[in-house]
């Protein structure tokens, strides 16, 4: 009844530690599991290239690209957005791609889109694509099934075959 004599008792006191560490490690371990198996579902914020960036070379992410600056090259990602004051001069190749600025070669995307403020120069070869009103396009479009593999896997598939035939074909003659 005291309280001096349960503080110095070290038998209630391990006990309720034992009990509390117990309880708490099966929240914790509940909670540890829990927190590993949502982690991978966690999709990580775009890379974005800032308004003041230049880049002259190719990018390639399995990732989120938001452009705002001027990229000289090519880039492939999962999700590009391409901003109103945003440049790229290049191919782009993208699971999305929505467009708000200016791009100055092909596009290639399951999902195209452009909207008012956009400026495209180049061909677009997608599934499924929008323009909003007002959008400025000049090029070819061309709807494919799978336009992110056509367009790069049918043309080596293709000449490699054909180069390889010509060489034998020749010491035979």
């Amino acid at each position: 009844m005291f309280s001096k004599s349960k503080i110095n008792e070290p038998g209630p006191k391990a006990g309720d530690n034992e009990t509390a560490k117990g309880s708490d490690a099966s929240k914790s371990a509940g909670s540890g599991s829990d927190y590993k198996a949502s982690a991978p579902k966690a999709k990580p914020p775009a890379s974005i290239l800032s308004a003041d960036l230049l880049i002259t070379g190719n990018l390639k992410t399995t990732g989120d690209i938001q452009v705002e600056g001027q990229v000289d090259g090519d880039i492939r990602a999962h999700l590009l957005t391409v901003g109103e004051g945003a440049t790229v001069k290049g191919e782009v190749v993208a699971d999305d791609v929505v467009v708000n600025g200016r791009v100055v070669g092909r596009v290639r995307g399951l999902k195209v889109r452009l909207t008012s403020s956009a400026r495209v120069e180049g061909d677009i070869i997608h599934k499924t694509i929008a323009i909003e009103s007002g959008a400025h396009f000049e090029g070819s479009v061309q709807r494919q099934d799978d336009p992110l593999a056509t367009g790069s896997k049918k043309m080596p598939t293709t000449a490699a075959p054909a180069a390889a035939a010509a060489p034998a074909d020749k010491p035979k003659n």
